[in-house]
């Protein structure tokens, strides 16, 4: 994938590794846009970092997604890149009745909005050079955490959704990209910490950062990143670990 002169449209990307990859591909030249449910982090990234675009959107509405892709198509027709990175983990107790109101929530940010996104967007991706989807899995797709089941399933969704995509793409310009992070140290999971500004340690991004854009400079198609690729190959002896 090429790492410059791009215009690239980043879900998510308020904080964590949404907003590290932001000011990754602005250093590199490239024209970047994020998108993020909280106008006030938006506002903040705006004067601290300029030149980055900022656009309100909570991808778990249907609506919003449909209005972002026409204001993106008529503002930025240049887009050649969806990075789909919005996520919420929550954990989730199936031995109770489920809050399906909270389930539902997961599932329309994590699974639906980057298949309702990149499907929006795939006719227009098609016609662009060096255009490009980058999927952000996990490495719990492939060694799930069970307390936090329907997260973890919602990335093994991702993971196969872009298997499929890559195939149906296959004859375009569009790459199909599936980064899997390992623990990264973000805000991801707060909803079952007290203090909600605490991070839950894992790898630094920047250290995330560096091995994501290596995938994508060398066309690494599926990279599980760190932990994440032991995850992958490992991941019934993990998964006992991991829950034991």
């Amino acid at each position: 994938m090429q790492l410059t002169n791009n215009t690239i449209l980043i879900t998510g990307g308020t904080s964590g590794i949404g907003l590290a990859l932001a000011l990754e591909f602005k250093k590199r030249d490239n024209t970047v846009i994020i998108c993020g449910r909280r106008q006030e982090r938006l506002d903040e990234i705006a004067v601290k970092h300029p030149g980055i675009i900022t656009h309100t959107c909570d991808v778990a509405d249907e609506q919003q997604r449909e209005e972002l892709v026409q204001w993106l198509v008529t503002n930025y027709p240049d887009t050649n890149v969806l990075v789909n990175n919005a996520g919420i983990q929550l954990i989730t107790d199936l031995t109770k009745p489920a809050d399906l109101k909270r389930v539902r929530s997961e599932i329309e940010t994590n699974l639906v909005a980057p298949i309702h996104l990149s499907s929006l967007l795939a006719t227009h991706l098609s016609v662009k050079n060096g255009a490009a989807i980058i999927n952000i899995s996990s490495g719990l797709a492939f060694a799930p955490l069970a307390f936090m089941p329907v997260y973890c399933a919602t990335k093994a969704a991702i993971h196969s959704v872009s298997l499929s995509l890559r195939h149906q793409l296959k004859d375009t310009h569009v790459k199909v990209f599936e980064i899997a992070p390992p623990a990264v140290d973000t805000e991801l999971g707060h909803d079952r910490r007290e203090d909600k500004n605490q991070s839950h340690g894992g790898m630094p991004v920047d250290e995330f950062i560096t091995g994501a854009i290596d995938a994508l400079q060398n066309d690494n198609y599926e990279a599980a990143i760190g932990q994440a690729g032991q995850l992958r190959e490992k991941r019934e002896l993990l998964f006992d670990m991991m829950n034991n």
